[in-house]
């Protein structure tokens, strides 16, 4: 599916509850208790027809899916809920590859960004807010983005892989990521003001 099909698809959904979407397409949000973080984006694969895909590439060869919880605050204004993971570090193939060559790149050039509200934590029903679109063609913000990354390549190359800490990174920041504490895994997150500008939404600090 090409990326303006998708997006005037995606359209189609704004302040319909995803929540309901997940009980037509089977899609679990709940399993013994424990939530399925990912049921919203499973949701959206499911509507636009796509196999659910864990892989390094973009979901449709040239473009990459996401999708975002919201928040309303107490003053009625509404900010990203939280950071955006982007794909998984790799130590060896960090080291072995410039920016240009990434997979942090390749998912960040063309992407297609879903906002959803965050209702409550029993997740009983969300809305879809928005879809917007983001290709990383701003010198500005490409040349940020290629500084994260080159922190975490030099900081694996010094220091080694379990230095990463998600204090680096000024729109990418590198952390732990899977069940649990002590996790080894890490990826590299869109920090929420990062997130923000994606979206095209008013700035919040991270």
């Amino acid at each position: 599916m090409k990326r303006n099909e998708a997006i005037k698809k995606l359209e189609e959904l704004e302040s319909k509850d995803l929540r309901s979407l997940a009980d037509r397409y089977n899609v679990t949000v709940w399993k013994d208790a424990k939530l399925n973080k990912g049921w919203a984006g499973h949701v959206i694969e499911r509507y636009l027809g796509l196999p659910l895909n864990s892989a390094q590439s973009p979901n449709f060869g040239s473009w990459e899916l996401k999708i975002v919880p919201l928040k309303r605050l107490k003053s009625g204004k509404v900010v990203v809920k939280e950071t955006m993971a982007i794909t998984m570090i790799d130590p060896v193939n960090v080291l072995q590859r410039k920016f240009e060559d990434s997979h942090l790149l390749t998912k960040l050039k063309k992407i297609v960004v879903c906002a959803r509200m965050f209702e409550s934590k029993g997740e009983k029903s969300s809305l879809f807010i928005r879809v917007s679109t983001f290709d990383l063609d701003n010198p500005n913000i490409y040349n940020q983005v290629k500084a994260d990354y080159n922190c975490v390549r030099e900081t694996i190359r010094t220091k080694g892989f379990e230095a990463l800490t998600g204090k680096m990174g000024i729109l990418v920041q590198p952390r732990t990521k899977g069940a649990g504490h002590g996790t080894t895994s890490r990826a590299f997150y869109a920090r929420k003001i990062f997130v923000s500008h994606m979206l095209g939404l008013s700035e919040q600090t991270n």
